[in-house]
């Protein structure tokens, strides 16, 4: 379904998962999908070498020719940015479109930007019975720029590749975030490093997997015209020299073989949590699956209540209101280890069963 995106009303784009644990150190945060215990140690010991050099001006060309290595690509294909989020507004800043549309429910950080920056932005909705699948949407002919996310961000689906390069057409910029694409195991359905698709705009964050969320690292992937365009939009020094030594390092070998291996210790723990939420199907409580991301999509009677009852018992939880083509029903929840997800499911059972 395509609609027209509400400019004066409508869910609060601005609202993150942040947002509810901020001064609260005694929460379990199950709210923010950054993974848990990261940095790991070895990459802490890398940013504070990389202090050393704080007194020159960044210079990004190693760590710029690494994420083009890792991909496969030339670095003028690579575009730095302080996080996925910079990378939203240089599109929405930067490129000439005119009609440019989000598939929700996702992040709403793009469509964000694009208002910010003076876009009228239309929306389409994919919907719980097609499983918030393709299968069913329409994307307007006209659209010049379509971004969706893959794994999606609340709704934990993995598009298949074909479906989403199915969208490019000429004149078209096709964005696909894919900031959770590294804890899919192998990476299945991505589309980093194509230069097949016409219009593909790729981006990554290594905030997620790495526990990078302070201090702001990701890149973009398209040609190099494209890549060209946003660059130019940048300040001067956009990355900082601690950020372009976490991306050199986190593209390494090593460090992919650690992804890699994490991305299958969440399908595991995903797996886990999800058999054990269908414990409260009887209470109306359904997750989307399958999922692939390292959170789920909860829908449960009640769940602003819900949500609440099991803050007072210690964990947050993302409230699902916010997102465009969601209601006030749906929650996400992160995945965790599983004793914390013991915990939760006792806590839980303990509100339902109350």
């Amino acid at each position: 379904m395509h609609l027209p995106a509400d400019h004066d009303g409508g869910p609060d784009l601005r609202h993150h998962g942040d947002a509810e644990v901020r001064g609260a150190e005694d929460l379990t945060d199950l709210a923010v999908n950054v993974r848990a215990n990261t940095p790991p140690a070895w990459l802490k010991q890398h940013l504070a070498a990389s202090l050393d050099g704080l007194a020159a001006y960044p210079d990004g060309r190693a760590a710029r020719a690494a994420v083009a290595a890792r991909h496969g690509v030339p670095p003028d294909r690579v575009l730095l940015t302080s996080g996925a989020a910079e990378a939203f507004v240089l599109l929405a800043r930067a490129l000439k479109v005119r009609q440019p549309v989000v598939v929700h429910p996702q992040f709403t950080e793009p469509e964000a930007a694009l208002r910010d920056a003076g876009h009228a932005v239309g929306r389409v909705l994919l919907r719980d019975e097609d499983g918030f699948r393709l299968s069913g949407a329409t994307v307007p002919e006209g659209a010049d720029l379509v971004v969706i996310g893959n794994p999606t961000n609340p709704t934990s689906v993995l598009h298949p590749s074909a479906s989403i390069a199915s969208l490019a057409r000429p004149g078209r910029f096709l964005v696909v975030d894919e900031a959770f694409m590294d804890a899919v195991p192998d990476e299945r359905e991505a589309l980093a490093g194509r230069t097949d698709v016409p219009g593909l705009v790729v981006l990554r964050s290594l905030t997620k997997t790495w526990g990078l969320a302070g201090l702001r690292i990701g890149y973009v992937l398209s040609d190099p015209e494209t890549i060209a365009t946003l660059a130019a939009a940048q300040p001067l020094w956009p990355v900082s020299s601690p950020a372009l030594a976490a991306a050199e390092v986190c593209v390494a070998p090593a460090a992919l073989a650690e992804a890699s291996a994490a991305a299958v210790r969440i399908a595991a723990d995903r797996a886990y949590l999800l058999d054990g939420l269908r414990e409260f199907a009887p209470f109306g409580v359904r997750a989307v699956e399958p999922a692939q991301g390292p959170f789920i999509l909860v829908r449960a009677p009640g769940a602003p209540a819900l949500r609440d009852r099991l803050r007072e018992r210690g964990f947050a939880l993302r409230r699902g209101d916010t997102f465009p083509g969601l209601g006030e029903e749906w929650l996400r929840v992160a995945v965790r280890d599983v004793e914390t997800t013991d915990r939760l499911l006792a806590a839980v059972r303990g509100v339902l069963g109350g």
